[in-house]
């Protein structure tokens, strides 16, 4: 997962400048057209932006663009919504934090959409961007895939609220499944904690301080991710924005404690994780203290025998020397040396383990 892209070639550039900064893609972009009202709803996909300009009427528009590398086809899109050139700007910027601004025409709102990859086990981010005016919504993301799909499936049943409101709960129910998607990524991220926590408690190895690493950095990531937002859902749910209706704000709200929620989490999970490291090394610690302590108890052991062994291997055996060593010549001297060995090795063998020494 790549963090941060290169945004160096915006450096010096006139503001308004359309520059992607992202991965490169060589994918078609795609229009995704949908327009409803009480009674019906139309939904096809688009091959020319250019007849939205005049597609004005009393229904909400939805225009969801896959793909913001094509900087021709997004300048179409801003001609045809009169979109401000540095919310355009910020549209192709993949770098952008979360955050949200008022213009004349429309109201802007960028943040990062997240999803668990099961495959490889990473995060994945993708940014999308939200132009809301008085009747339509337009949703720009990086490539095609989302987690929209049951807002599309609820404007097809006509279910709830959503085909009764305006443009402003359009949004507001994307923005919920973005933020409601957090829960999933961060209970994913809370099952890979407690893998590696119970891998530390039984083996830990170098491969799994990796693991560690790894996950840090993605915690990192997740809190600048999400945190900016907190802001975002205050401001929309106070109704500080001319573009969001006060029975909206009401549902904005849950939004923003969802938000809070989510914050708290992936606050508590990062200590977690930060935790893990010190578990590592005090895992690593424990398991050198017990086989150094074992390597004591066998040295300890072997310390009398080493005595002994060495005492009856200096072979003094002078006859004419007062100070001889009879047992040299003891018939049974080499078992039964042998035998005073093991007892005296089994005797502090037991010691030490009604000591609970090992």
């Amino acid at each position: 997962m790549k963090f941060v892209h290169r945004i160096s070639k915006k450096v010096a550039q006139t503001p308004g400048t359309l520059i992607h900064v992202g991965e490169e893609r060589e994918h078609q972009v795609k229009l995704k057209y949908i327009s409803y009202d009480r009674e019906s709803i139309q939904e096809t996909e688009l091959d020319d932006i250019g007849s939205l300009a005049t597609d004005r009427t009393d229904k909400v528009l939805w225009i969801n663009v896959d793909g913001i590398h094509d900087i021709q086809l997004i300048e179409k899109i801003g001609d045809a919504f009169a979109i401000h050139a540095l919310a355009l700007e910020d549209i192709v910027n993949t770098n952008q934090r979360p955050k949200m601004e008022d213009f004349d025409d429309h109201m802007f709102v960028v943040l990062k959409m997240l999803r668990f990859d099961e495959a490889s086990s990473e995060i994945k981010s993708e940014q999308v961007s939200f132009i809301v005016g008085h009747n339509y919504v337009v949703s720009f993301q990086e490539w095609e895939g989302d987690v929209f799909d049951p807002v599309r499936q609820r404007l097809r049943n006509g279910r709830g609220k959503i085909r009764r409101m305006g443009a402003d709960f359009l949004f507001y129910a994307l923005l919920d499944a973005v933020v409601d998607h957090y829960f999933f990524v961060l209970e994913s991220v809370g099952e890979r904690i407690e893998q590696l926590e119970s891998d530390l408690l039984v083996h830990p190895e170098p491969s799994t301080l990796n693991a560690i690493y790894s996950l840090k950095q993605e915690m990192i990531f997740l809190r600048k991710s999400i945190s900016p937002l907190r802001e975002v859902t205050r401001i929309l749910a106070n109704g500080e924005s001319q573009f969001v209706r006060e029975e909206t704000s009401l549902f904005l709200r849950d939004v923003y404690d969802h938000t809070i929620l989510v914050i708290e989490t992936s606050e508590s999970l990062r200590d977690l994780v930060a935790g893990l490291q010190d578990l590592y090394l005090s895992s690593v610690s424990n398991k050198m203290n017990e086989v150094m302590k074992m390597l004591t108890m066998i040295a300890t052991i072997f310390i009398p025998l080493t005595f002994i062994a060495g005492i009856y291997g200096m072979n003094f055996n002078t006859d004419a020397s007062p100070f001889n060593m009879p047992e040299l010549n003891t018939r049974y001297g080499y078992v039964v040396t042998w035998l005073v060995m093991v007892v005296l090795g089994g005797v502090m063998a037991y010691y030490f383990k009604r000591k609970k020494w090992f």
